[in-house]
């Protein structure tokens, strides 16, 4: 196993009676191990808001609305200019994850619109996908619309790619840390549980019937061709949740891109480097 797959493995911190659990369903019945890690992949971890995001929620005016779905999401509206920058947090986000960039944006003029995605942050629920999150920022646009841009992290990102083939109109887009192929991810997934596998085509079979749609055909790369506004990607070497492929792949696809690969600052620390921030600052202007 290579030292980033097993950093990989690190990050992701499966409590061990969650791998227990997996291995015993696994022999049980392949029915319910696929039922049970299902479950697990849809169900975002909420975490406790930082200081550092504080300013941003008490700041921002929020509101609760209802998808199409019947899901929830909660909108943070920040700050007080015109012209507007959609922000998208990534799993197991919230909406104020990408305070400082959404401080640069201020600064700069703009004002940001961020969400809770389903089951994350303050929305209600337990449990989310990429078309929750697909459906909320096409959401946003008629309620909150026209943005001048949209910057997403990690599913965000995936997210954002997928939301401009639907009809998410922006100038520029930014997307860090994201995430590629749909297929993988799950394998991914699935191999961090400590299971078959087999497992994870059943997963996607399963998936793919509820939305009637193939789930490679939400992956990054596919959805990349056909964008053809200017995209910048950042992506750190030494990220640990998404590998640094991803980013290559992404960029290899879209019609205008520009790519950023950093060192040392992970999946997450990456959203406050003053050095990333500074890039972005200056690819939107």
């Amino acid at each position: 196993m290579s030292e980033k797959s097993t950093k990989h493995q690190q990050s992701l911190k499966i409590p061990k009676p969650i791998l227990i659990t997996a291995k015993l369903l696994e022999l049980t019945s392949s029915k319910l191990a696929m039922k049970f890690a299902s479950k697990l992949f849809t169900t975002p971890m909420k975490y406790k808001i930082p200081k550092r995001e504080i300013e941003m929620d008490r700041n921002s005016v929020q509101e609760r609305l209802v998808l199409k779905s019947g899901k929830e999401i909660v909108v943070y509206n920040y700050g007080q200019g015109t012209k507007k920058v959609l922000l998208v947090h990534g799993w197991s986000g919230r909406g104020t994850q990408l305070v400082k960039i959404a401080d640069e944006m201020l600064k700069l003029g703009y004002s940001t619109i961020s969400f809770d995605a389903p089951g994350h942050g303050k929305a209600s629920g337990k449990t989310s996908n990429m078309t929750e999150f697909i459906a909320a920022i096409l959401e946003m646009q008629t309620k909150f619309g026209p943005f001048e841009y949209a910057i997403g992290h990690s599913l965000g990102g995936m997210s954002i790619l997928n939301s401009i083939k639907r009809g998410l109109k922006v100038k520029k887009a930014v997307i860090v840390g994201s995430g590629d192929i749909v297929e993988d991810i799950m394998d991914d997934f699935i191999e961090k549980l400590g299971m078959n596998i087999a497992i994870s085509k059943k997963m996607k079979a399963s998936f793919e019937k509820k939305i009637g749609e193939t789930m490679d055909s939400y992956s990054a790369y596919i959805a990349a061709r056909e964008v053809a506004i200017p995209v910048l990607i950042i992506h750190d070497n030494d990220d640990a949740d998404v590998p640094v492929k991803a980013a290559h792949n992404i960029h290899e696809n879209l019609k205008d891109s520009e790519l950023m690969i950093t060192n040392g600052l992970g999946h997450r620390k990456i959203l406050g480097d003053a050095k990333v921030i500074k890039k972005i600052v200056a690819f939107l202007n």
